[in-house]
């Protein structure tokens, strides 16, 4: 099928870049309604001013300060190992243990390994994960939505990359199984089913495919006749050292497997149209994101109609070309009569980007510094916001940065979009920032835990990428463990006297 991709003017994204179509406050202050200023960081934490959690906050909107409050329907139980967990996931020189442990030889001695894995499902497992199976899993969405937290579950099996049809058409069952876990569950108790490109398509091919995409946006005359209607992939600033050369046609048995990659993620949202889940595509890296955007977009012109939107991007905030990259499938999505669903989060692959880059002699994709990152952040949901309030679309801000969920909150208040409204979620980690997860569901949004679920052999892949990129994250959990000692610390009280 001949590509048709609209491309937005020059002029045009010239004006959104420049601020032209964003909101006019102040990213980076607070509203008059807000004085939260309590910051997480998703990347190398910074030093932040000290905080007086006793003190109460001036706004209605976004209250971190009143723990009784916040965790009313956390057990005491859960709080206790809540606060030990990720007190252990805080300590670095722990993590670093644990990983080397994971990858060594002494995995390969059964009893050692039953000794590790059992640890690890008692306690990491247990506090980051959903569930081995469907029941588990289950159970865990009910106490989430029902028992009185009344959050939503963004339901991951969590299996990482494969290398084969064969292992791409097992991990597409698994999918379809996830999308019937999420059609038996209470309704509005699951918000999406995530699934990973790279666990239906093999990742060599999505390489490929990437490839022959950054080699196209160099040379517009490259023809790629396999191509389906898409939306702007690359920008003019998008990082394309990964292809220094023009590469290879793909071979007929590549286009054949690109088919069968295609035709996987088309069965998946045929099963959520049918069970009425949206979907999430997760991004990955930047060697193989443009062939993931690829068929995220072209399937979403499949699917997305109107005011259902089923198919969501994912945009990483981190990189440079993020918010340039967002403003043209965005335009060119208005431009087709297609409503776009975003997820913004700022990004899992730091480490490992940073060091590719490096070692290829070539400037890093991620933004200079965490400000840079918590900027393009703020401007893209920004952004996003004005669409939405005024038009189609659906904006899913997963981030554990407090000020960015303030920011947005105050934001969608002044622009009218109405709490529990479908167009707009935020959403945390399991087992993370759960006060801002309380703070933004006591304020009325709707709010969801992405929940990785699956047999703890296959999870620990999930589990130790998580916690190699997510070191800064983890140890700035500062803010959640004193909140959770400050409650902790009032039931004791209350229970004395």
């Amino acid at each position: 099928m001949a590509a048709r991709v609209v491309s937005p003017s020059k002029k045009l994204l010239k004006s959104l870049c420049n601020g032209k179509f964003f909101s006019t406050r102040p990213l980076n202050s607070s509203s008059p309604s807000s004085s939260i200023s309590i910051n997480l960081t998703t990347e190398k934490p910074e030093q932040q001013p000290p905080i007086d959690l006793h003190q109460p906050t001036n706004t209605a909107s976004l209250n971190l300060h009143d723990v009784e409050k916040l965790f009313s329907s956390v057990t005491t139980t859960k709080l206790l190992r809540a606060s030990a967990n990720l007190q252990m996931a805080a300590m670095e020189p722990m993590v670093d243990f644990g990983m080397w442990v994971m990858n060594s030889k002494l995995m390969d001695i059964q009893v050692f390994k039953e000794i590790v894995l059992g640890f690890v499902k008692h306690t990491f497992y247990e506090h980051f994960c959903a569930g081995e199976d469907a029941l588990a899993t289950g159970d865990t969405v009910r106490r989430l939505h029902n028992g009185g937290a009344g959050l939503r579950a963004m339901l991951d099996y969590a299996v990482e990359y494969a290398g084969d049809n064969q292992s791409c058409d097992r991990n597409l069952e698994a999918f379809l199984r996830t999308v019937e876990i999420a059609k038996s569950l209470p309704p509005s108790s699951v918000s999406f089913v995530i699934v990973k490109i790279s666990a239906i398509c093999p990742l060599k091919l999505l390489e490929r495919v990437s490839d022959l995409l950054r080699w196209q946006h160099k040379n517009p005359s490259f023809n790629l006749a396999w191509k389906m209607d898409t939306l702007p992939i690359l920008s003019d600033i998008s990082p394309t050292y990964h292809t220094l050369k023009e590469p290879e046609p793909l071979t007929l048995e590549e286009e054949h497997d690109l088919k069968l990659g295609h035709q996987r993620l088309l069965k998946i949202c045929q099963n959520c149209l049918g069970s009425n889940v949206p979907l999430t595509i997760d991004a990955e890296h930047t060697s193989v994101q443009p062939a993931i955007d690829y068929l995220t977009y072209s399937s979403a012109i499949m699917y997305n109609k109107d005011d259902n939107i089923l198919v969501y991007g994912t945009i990483q905030a981190y990189l440079k070309d993020a918010k340039e990259r967002l403003l043209q499938a965005y335009q060119a999505a208005d431009e087709m009569g297609v409503p776009v669903g975003i997820k913004l989060v700022r990004g899992a692959y730091m480490s490992s980007e940073r060091k590719l880059a490096s070692s290829l002699g070539f400037e890093s994709p991620i933004h200079n510094s965490i400000q840079e990152t918590h900027t393009c952040y703020n401007d893209c949901a920004s952004f996003m916001l004005n669409k939405i309030a005024n038009g189609p679309g659906a904006l899913v801000l997963a981030t554990h940065n407090t000020e960015s969920g303030r920011i947005a909150v105050g934001q969608a208040h002044d622009l009218g979009i109405g709490k529990v409204n479908q167009k707009l979620e935020f959403a945390q980690l399991y087992g993370m920032s759960d006060a801002l997860s309380f703070g933004l569901r006591n304020a009325g949004f709707q709010v969801s835990k992405y929940m990785p679920f699956g047999p703890v052999e296959i999870v620990m892949s999930y589990l130790l990428r998580r916690a190699e990129e997510n070191r800064g994250l983890l140890s700035t959990s500062t803010l959640d463990r004193q909140l959770m000692r400050n409650e902790l610390k009032r039931r004791l009280k209350a229970a004395i006297f």
